[in-house]
């Protein structure tokens, strides 16, 4: 009975271990220090973003594309000693990583994400893990939260009403109204209206706002318009003013900060 017992302690203790496991890291500038939690269930980000990190491969490169309410982002190697001016943020084709976009993180202030090529010449959304951006972003509405969702849903609800409302059907419709055939109006529009309804609620663009996209975009702010295309694989718990303070220099026409902001990636666990 004490072995069970021992037996299943330990088995307990070490699924809680894995699951209470986590890794930090500091990203240190001349402007501040951000610490970042990384996320346990994107693990090829998270590991490949520690390895990187141990081996120096971030440190001395650039924020190199700053845009105020929207992101800081750096790494790149191309931004390591690069005079002013020079055009920079070219990614490593070596170091890309299979795509883990997951619905339950999303693009809210502080959101520790990977760049990636646009979809016509990668259409797997790899991610370009030599380099990252931070969403600074800003604080919405939930008015504006609506209208986000109606700029969405209503051109794909109106395609669909399209598909099953054709001219024949709204005919029919209209002649069954005048002939005062109340039953088989009722039974033919709620027929329409059903598949109407099952299309679009399956429908994979349509976009609907969680509570915690809700909390966090009305409150902490970020950049909503990014979910569901990057992969975020950590979360800023310190530092938050410094990113601010990145994202607020002024910069020239290619994004990059007059001031340039170097980059020390410490594994803190």
């Amino acid at each position: 009975m004490i072995r069970l017992i021992l037996i299943s302690f330990f088995s307990f203790s070490f699924i809680f271990s894995g699951l209470a496991q986590s890794h930090e890291v500091e990203i240190s500038t001349n402007m501040g220090s951000m610490k970042f939690k990384l996320y346990d269930d994107t693990p090829k980000h998270r590991d490949a973003f520690i390895q990187l990190a141990k081996e120096g491969y971030y440190n001395g490169t650039l924020f190199y594309r700053v845009i105020h309410d929207f992101l800081i982002q750096g790494g790149s190697k191309s931004s390591r000693n690069a005079p002013p001016g020079k055009r920079i943020g070219y990614g490593d084709p070596d170091k890309t990583v299979d795509d883990e976009i997951l619905s339950n993180h999303f693009h809210k202030k502080g959101s520790l994400c990977a760049p990636r090529q646009p979809d016509e010449i990668n259409p797997f959304k790899q991610s370009d893990i030599s380099q990252f951006f931070i969403i600074e972003g800003s604080v919405y509405t939930e008015g504006a939260l609506d209208t986000m969702e109606m700029a969405v849903n209503r051109p794909i609800r109106n395609k669909i009403v399209q598909k099953y409302m054709t001219p024949e059907v709204r005919e029919e419709l209209k002649n069954l109204k005048e002939e005062k055939k109340v039953e088989e109006f009722r039974e033919l529009a709620g027929e329409i209206k059903s598949k109407i309804e099952t299309e679009y609620n399956l429908n994979p663009g349509i976009l609907e706002f969680s509570e915690a996209q809700r909390k966090a975009y009305t409150t902490i702010g970020g950049y909503p318009d990014l979910d569901g295309k990057y992969t975020i694989f950590g979360e800023c718990i310190s530092g938050f003013e410094v990113i601010d303070k990145i994202a607020s220099l002024k910069t020239d026409e290619n994004n990059r900060p007059y001031t340039d902001v170097k980059i020390t990636v410490k594994v803190l666990k």
